[in-house]
């Protein structure tokens, strides 16, 4: 038995943003709360919409105090935020401050420990009270967790990755405008978009049977392999129209996993503070180098999205098109050193997202890859 689930609404293209005050009064809320980060808090677009809010008669309060790679108490003082005068949740931007608007949603009617509600623990099932009407509008074609139903936080001091899942956390409307990201730094537009296309291939090659998942993959990697070079150097609407479609295609088809190249960036952001799509982008070729003997086949399909004519020349592909996205080549260059890789195997090795992958890995293989990754 197998059970699938697409449900999201979304109102996707240029100027979709416009929609939003309209449906806030349509849907009898005056008062949300606006959770972004803040780098997005001020930039003009931001401000703009904000000011489009308060012209619909609207009570927006912005609440932006949350870190790159979020942590519990960004949640907490989230929740307060909220308070008892606010009636519904806008999260507004990059992954981090869409999960960090998730997390908060999950809170305002749970009152147990945030991390109760951890979903590698069986905490998923104590998630029984409703959720605040909850709204997402991202600012990067990346995460997909505008249409996500899961929140990752860490733990404050030792930096551990919780995920806090369950449907009900799900956006009951996404406003997908690939006009928002068009003030993004040239870097951010790269890693994002690494990122994406890593969520394709790992939930293309994850193990399950998924021929949805599968079909979107495969679909969203000849979208980003087509479109993310000229959105990052040459940008136009069309190549930002793709990559914003493609990223939320992404986050659907990884519902049927990830794998090995999530297992080996996550720690990276717990240690090193790194960018979780930078992390991706320069671990995904030597991730999946690693699985290539277990899954020729979908190399070939997936090989032939991207214009290819060998399923062995992905890797090689995806190292030269982080180069000339200017993005690093190996570990090296985003800070790794070799003494950081005994414990980021030891975490990698635990990593959530392992068990999916369709090669076996255990700590010595995942040192291996590492330090081929080193450079």
């Amino acid at each position: 038995m197998n059970d699938f689930s697409f449900p999201t609404n979304i109102s996707f293209g240029p100027g979709a943003i416009s929609l939003l005050p309209a449906y806030l009064r349509e849907h009898s809320f005056k008062k949300p709360l606006v959770v972004t980060d803040q780098v997005v808090k001020e930039l003009p677009f931001f401000k703009k919409i904000i000011d489009q809010l308060k012209q619909a008669g609207l009570d927006p309060q912005v609440f932006s105090d949350i870190h790159q790679n979020p942590v519990k108490s960004d949640v907490l003082k989230g929740k307060q935020a909220y308070g008892h005068e606010r009636d519904c949740l806008v999260g507004l931007g990059g992954g981090a401050a869409l999960d960090v608007a998730r997390a908060i949603a999950l809170s305002i009617n749970h009152s147990r420990d945030l991390f109760d509600y951890d979903d590698l623990t069986g905490g998923s099932s104590l998630i029984t009270e409703p959720i605040p009407h909850f709204i997402t509008v991202p600012t990067t074609s990346g995460t997909g967790s505008e249409v996500g139903r899961a929140a990752i936080i860490s733990e404050d001091e030792s930096k551990r990755k919780r995920i806090l899942f369950h449907p009900s956390l799900m956006a009951k409307q996404v406003f997908a405008d690939p006009e928002l990201t068009y003030d993004l730094p040239s870097h951010i537009t790269a890693a994002t978009g690494m990122d994406a296309l890593t969520h394709h291939m790992e939930a293309f090659l994850a193990k399950g049977y998924n021929p949805m998942c599968d079909g979107i993959a495969l679909e969203g990697i000849q979208l980003i392999w087509s479109s993310l070079e000229q959105a990052v150097i040459r940008p136009d609407e069309h190549s930002r129209k793709q990559m914003m479609m493609a990223s939320l295609m992404g986050a659907i088809a990884f519902q049927k996993g990830l794998g090995i190249v999530h297992s080996l960036s996550h720690p990276m952001s717990t240690l090193l503070d790194l960018h979780h799509g930078l992390a991706n982008a320069v671990n995904l070729p030597f991730g999946l180098e690693y699985n290539y003997p277990k899954c020729k086949d979908r190399f070939k399909r997936m090989a032939l999205q991207m214009g290819i004519r060998r399923g062995d020349e992905v890797p090689k592909a995806l190292v030269e098109m982080n180069s000339r996205l200017d993005l690093p080549v190996n570990l090296k260059q985003c800070g790794v050193e070799p003494n950081h890789i005994d414990e980021l195997s030891r975490l990698a090795a635990e990593d959530f997202c392992l068990p999916s992958n369709p090669r076996e890995a255990g700590v010595d293989d995942i040192k291996a890859i590492y330090y081929k990754a080193l450079g």
